[in-house]
């Protein structure tokens, strides 16, 4: 079934005009693409829970996927999928490296109920958050 809606949640994506061409430019033109900032994502979440097309939302960062679970109750599972090398972040899998802030944001988030998993692509085994905090890299 092909998406029809990709909701992309980046405070400083929702404020550049620019950004966001760009990332039109790698979506089939009969796909919609929405862009909002954390805050506005929270309050337009049930509207895009209501569509009926396959939707899917994504995160620019981490914190921005903690900070929208945490303040929409009805989001109840997360993946992670690829999360890139950067200054300060360990690999935990050959997909994910996070931060030890990020790792503590993912445990407070399961520690209030939502399921945190990590799938680079759908064909691939869902990894749990606490064996993907266990491993010591490429998984």
């Amino acid at each position: 079934m092909a998406l029809g809606l990709i909701a992309l949640v980046d405070d400083a994506i929702a404020d550049s005009p620019w950004e966001q061409e760009l990332y039109r430019l790698a979506v089939p033109p009969e796909m919609e693409v929405r862009f909002a900032s954390v805050s506005e994502a929270a309050r337009e979440y049930a509207e895009w829970n209501a569509d009926p097309r396959p939707a899917m939302l994504l995160t620019g960062t981490v914190r921005a996927m903690c900070d929208l679970a945490a303040r929409v109750p009805a989001i109840r599972a997360v993946n992670l999928g690829g999360v890139h090398s950067a200054a300060g972040r360990t690999q935990r899998l050959r997909y994910l490296f996070l931060t030890p802030d990020e790792e503590r944001a993912l445990q407070e988030l399961e520690a209030r109920g939502v399921t945190i998993t990590a799938q680079d692509v759908p064909t691939g085994a869902a990894v749990p958050l606490r064996d993907v905090l266990a491993s010591k890299g490429a998984a």
